[in-house]
């Protein structure tokens, strides 16, 4: 009898609205809502990755989804990943760390370091962000927490690690003064937010002792949740001005982990935390969808309306889900 009633329902739906169902813009897929009251699912209603006038990648280093996801020691960045969108079914490309900066921003990884890992010391000279934001009339900036100087393309240096910073091995970026001098300091991101100077790509990288890489600055021994309790107040202190900034408005910012532990190697680099912050993306939104780097690169120049999508990127599943 219900089954009955409800085929009756819909055909006079069908007289009355030429239709069943609705014609709104409401999201579709399989949203679902969760235990905690936000979104969840796998699919979107959207076609097109809204365009930023800002995108912001920061990266922390080394843990995986569960030791960050729900750790106590991590309150702000955990406020942030309810707030807004979490990637549940992250997965770094690789261990160790050189090979995933990589892919984040030239959409390949081992292909580049090879068995070499870390320890390469090559010229990048595939297509990469640079290229790509260069060509399309974009301007970028790489903020690294401890670096020497402004367009400083040398070793490690204190905390500053050049592993961490993949720009400095393009070759657009050897071979061109002005290219390198957006490599700059950390600290210029703050007279950049009061200057109305931001560049439209923005790479964020802290330093090892603050991107839960290394012990607490002064520490030379810590626990595991000392080196994340100190990258989170690093991210409390340095990015909620800029995500309160007006500067930031319908801009987006993702806080990604580079890679896992070591022990874990799912889908290369094992499970990640991915946070998505935008006033255009959905709130509470939780994806079950399997994403890698090269998807986070893809995102962000898809973002800025930059056709170029380098190396894997092109291939990559889009982000679309978690926008409105």
């Amino acid at each position: 009898m219900r089954v009955f009633l409800a085929i009756l329902m819909c055909l006079v739906a069908v007289i009355l609205q030429s239709g069943c169902g609705s014609s709104g813009s409401g999201n579709s897929g399989s949203t679902t809502v969760t235990g905690t009251g936000g979104n969840s699912g796998s699919g979107s209603g959207n076609s097109s990755v809204p365009r930023f006038p800002h995108v912001f990648l920061v990266m922390e280093e080394n843990h995986s989804f569960s030791d960050v996801i729900g750790n106590s020691n991590m309150p702000y960045l955990n406020g942030l990943a309810s707030a807004n969108g979490l990637a549940t079914q992250y997965y770094a490309d690789a261990h160790p760390s050189l090979p995933n900066y990589f892919a984040l921003t030239t959409g390949e990884g081992t292909s580049i370091t090879g068995t070499l890992g870390d320890s390469f010391d090559g010229v990048v000279t595939q297509d990469n962000v640079v290229r790509a934001l260069t060509a399309a009339g974009k301007t970028w900036k790489s903020y690294a927490e401890s670096l020497p100087s402004p367009g400083y393309l040398g070793g490690d240096s204190g905390a500053y690690l050049l592993r961490h910073d993949p720009f400095a091995y393009f070759s657009d970026v050897q071979n061109s003064a002005s290219q390198a001098s957006n490599i700059v300091p950390f600290t210029q991101l703050a007279a950049d937010i009061s200057n109305d100077a931001l560049p439209d790509y923005a790479f964020i990288a802290p330093n090892v002792n603050n991107d839960a890489h290394n012990c607490p600055p002064g520490m030379a021994t810590c626990s595991d949740e000392q080196k994340l309790a100190n990258a989170d107040q690093w991210l409390s202190k340095n990015i909620a001005p800029l995500l309160a900034s007006s500067a930031f408005q319908n801009s987006l910012l993702i806080v990604a982990f580079d890679e896992a532990e070591d022990k874990d190697i799912a889908h290369g680099g094992g499970h990640v935390a991915v946070v998505i912050i935008s006033s255009q993306a959905k709130a509470r939104y939780q994806s079950t969808t399997l994403y890698q780097h090269e998807s986070t690169l893809r995102l962000m120049m898809e973002g800025l309306g930059v056709r170029d999508l380098p190396g894997g990127a092109a291939g990559a599943a889009d982000m679309v889900e978690f926008f409105k």
